[in-house]
């Protein structure tokens, strides 16, 4: 029966500090997967790597990733290391934010749009087959685009849920399984956007774009203690506003409540913005974890990357997402946690802003572009060739615990990813600039690592930090950002002073000031409805400003606020919690 389920020469030591056996394992956002190269667009010469709106599931034991245009999924036992298989049948269109489910013993996988509907027994091995060579147009509704099937163990129904527009809500429709999951019925409008009251439903930057109207999008349901959590996204995925919301309700069909702590997933600062379109899933241990698209937005303002975030429901049943630090190493699991938080490593950010010097560089693409945590700007070497470095000074000895590699495609000139396209390198790490070990090697690796996160086996002291290029396929080498994680030795930062929170006259937005705290690296704005649900993070780096203009509020409702701040030391205590009207 079916069913719907780095050449340096004066080395003394090589380390093998890649490989995670002798450290609890960790993972960095954005995933490190071999994001495919777009043909999409090759007309308009836009070369550009790209994931986008993520499923997770787990499935005999492995969990599978599913992504937007990927040409087949990938595969991990872990959740840090994924492989990617290739299916034995794809469609021949490209596969947009595709439906993943699994029910009993098989893995449904349905495209967006008007299209076949697959199943699979073993998607370890790319087994892919037709279980409905084409699903029937829904009636009187547009799409479905931005599916989720959703098969409701309690009455043992199926569900579809789908929808991406800035002028349709999201429709759900129920699933006759007896006739190949035909559709019963006409669908139903759900849930629709309200930005006029919720300040995060607004489009552009930081809700900033008042030309064009929100789109609502990526649908997926949960039930959880006998609610059905209806997650969807929201402004639209080029900004880092992009977000995860939910509304609540007692059957699958609803009727559906507005949950008061929306956003559940958002992370508008920081290196990784934007959280959007994606699924909630359970590990092993029963955890909790949403996925969700990231905004790169250099070659085409759909180039985007994936994340993953350890989530919870609280004691209410209201659902969110960890952002905090969410671009900087998690553990991963290894049991039932009691509170997310504790999958944080406490690892800090070494490497921002520290003086940087390579062994060439093009034009104006300078070298302190890959210290400055944002993907969006990026250094060039003179060639792409073997053996071109670039060194980053911590400026004081520090103990490295990990460093993350972001390739950027600046001219990349590749439109399909191949066999050629993979990223191979060398780490050095140095106490003094002159003796140099090596800490991670990775000229055998044939993988495409556009986002390599490499954790090392042991700890290093270093303040010295060296990536030299092997082999990238691009004819440019261009590195966004080198992150070196670990611990300073100096002193931890103070907590922020003269916090002050004004909600302005568009209730949907509030002023947050504070004193400007001395060796800071960053601040996180914390927020949230209540003194205890802080959920809700804006991280920003000194320098920049010591005020900031929240603009993701509700109206009518209460928030409460606090800062902290961090270096590479470690995370200062919080201020005094400011309760907002």
């Amino acid at each position: 029966m079916k069913y719907f389920g780095l050449l340096l020469i004066s080395l003394t030591m090589t380390l093998p500090c890649y490989s995670q056996s002798s450290q609890k394992q960790t993972y960095c956002n954005p995933l490190d997967i071999g994001y495919k190269y777009q043909k999409l667009h090759k007309d308009k010469h836009l070369s550009y790597r790209s994931g986008a709106d993520p499923v997770i599931i787990r499935y005999k034991g492995s969990f599978y990733l599913f992504a937007t245009n990927s040409e087949g999924w990938w595969r991990s036992t872990d959740l840090s290391h994924w492989k990617f298989i290739k299916p034995d049948l794809w469609p021949k269109v490209h596969v947009n934010a595709p439906a993943v489910s699994v029910v009993h013993d098989t893995v449904f996988l349905y495209q967006s749009g008007r299209a076949p509907l697959f199943y699979s027994t073993d998607p370890a091995h790319g087994e892919l087959k037709y279980y409905n060579h084409m699903m029937p147009k829904v009636p009187d509704a547009p799409g479905p685009v931005d599916p989720d099937i959703f098969h409701d163990k309690v009455s043992n129904k199926w569900y579809m849920y789908f929808g991406s527009s800035n002028l349709y809500p999201i429709y759900g429709i129920q699933l006759d399984y007896a006739k190949e999951l035909a559709y019963i019925g006409e669908p139903r409008g759900l849930v629709k956007l309200h930005p006029e009251k919720h300040g995060w439903e607004r489009f552009g930057y930081d809700h900033r774009d008042t030309s064009i109207k929100p789109f609502i999008e990526g649908a997926w349901m949960t039930r959880h203690a006998g609610t059905y959590y209806l997650q969807y996204a929201a402004p639209g995925t080029e900004y880092n506003v992009y977000a995860n919301g939910t509304y609540t309700g007692k059957s699958p069909m609803g009727p559906f409540t507005y949950a008061p702590n929306n956003p559940v997933s958002y992370k508008p600062g920081g290196f990784v913005t934007g959280t959007g379109h994606g699924n909630t899933f359970k590990d092993e241990f029963g955890n909790y974890w949403n996925t969700g698209t990231c905004w790169i937005g250099v070659n085409w303002h759909f180039e985007r990357r994936i994340v993953m975030f350890p989530s919870e429901f609280d004691k209410n049943g209201e659902y969110h997402a960890d952002t905090r630090f969410g671009d900087f190493p998690h553990y991963i699991p290894d049991k039932k946690w009691n509170n997310s938080k504790s999958l944080f490593t406490g690892w800090m950010l070494l490497s921002y802003n520290k003086p940087t010097t390579a062994s060439s560089v093009r034009d104006t693409f300078r070298t302190s572009n890959v210290i400055d945590e944002n993907p969006r700007t990026f250094w060039v070497a003179k060639t792409n060739h073997k053996g071109e470095w670039l060194k980053v000074d911590l400026r004081h000895q520090d103990t490295v615990k990990a460093v993350q590699v972001n390739y950027a495609d600046y001219k990349s000139d590749i439109y399909h990813s191949g066999p050629y396209v993979y990223t191979q390198f060398k780490l050095y790490a140095s106490k003094d600039g002159k003796k140099w070990v090596k800490i991670a090697d990775l000229t055998h690796d044939k993988k495409d690592r556009p986002d390599a996160y490499i954790q090392l086996e042991k700890p290093v002291l270093a303040r010295y930090i060296k990536f030299v290029n092997v082999y990238v396929p691009t004819r440019n080498l261009a590195i966004s950002d080198i992150r070196v994680f670990g611990n300073g030795n100096g002193s931890m930062p103070g907590t922020p002073e003269k916090v002050s929170v004004i909600r302005e006259h568009d209730r949907r937005n509030a002023r947050v000031k504070w004193s400007p705290v001395k060796n800071a690296v960053g601040y996180n704005i914390l927020w949230g409805i209540h003194k205890h649900k802080l959920y809700e993070t804006y991280q920003i780096f000194a320098g920049k400003s010591h005020s900031k203009e929240i603009r993701s509020l509700d109206k009518g409702q209460d928030y409460y606020f606090t800062i902290e701040t961090f270096n590479e030391n470690g995370v200062s205590k919080v201020s005094k919690v400011v309760h907002v009207k």
